[in-house]
């Protein structure tokens, strides 16, 4: 596992103010505020889940682990192949607890990119001591501009936080 300081040594992937959601949004006060960095291979998103997540005792609920790693997938495919996404499946290994209020770091990376429309992703958590914790497998559909406008899912708030996204990994 790397380690925080490294990791803040990388590029920070930008993301704006306002977006409320629940896994990167910096605005939401109940969402996770997960921060990205890359080292051009990988994102990795250093953070500590919140107590109001928590299922048994101080265990991370196992829906916040797979939005953590859905969210660093995401963002990997987002950052590392520079085009827009949607989650089409993902499963989820849950190989050790995770707890909330302890540091963890997510890391996620691009297994595949299958086509132009399609990419398989991987993901991962450690924990504070450097175990891993959960694993994971998604296959992300791939968008391009066009492609994500005909679906009109986005406004152009959206659209332009996407662009400084783009424009940060050159």
């Amino acid at each position: 596992m790397i380690d925080i300081k490294s990791i803040e040594k990388m590029k920070k992937l930008p993301n704006r103010g306002k977006n409320p959601c629940f896994g990167c949004g910096p605005s939401n006060p109940y969402g996770l505020r997960m921060a990205f960095y890359t080292d051009g291979v990988s994102v990795f998103s250093p953070l500590s889940i919140p107590g109001h997540l928590c299922g048994w005792n101080d265990l991370a609920h196992g829906g916040v682990i797979s939005t953590v790693l859905d969210e660093a997938m995401s963002w990997a495919a987002i950052s590392l192949l520079g085009r827009y996404i949607l989650t089409r499946s993902m499963t989820v290994d849950f190989l050790r607890p995770v707890w909330i209020k302890r540091q963890i770091v997510a890391e996620a990376r691009v297994m595949e990119k299958v086509n132009e429309r399609d990419a398989v992703m991987e993901g991962a958590i450690y924990d504070d001591t450097g175990a891993l914790c959960a694993r994971s497998q998604g296959r992300y559909a791939l968008f391009t501009l066009e492609g994500i406008n005909r679906l009109n899912l986005f406004d152009a708030e959206v659209l332009e936080s996407f662009d400084d996204v783009f424009r940060a990994i050159g």
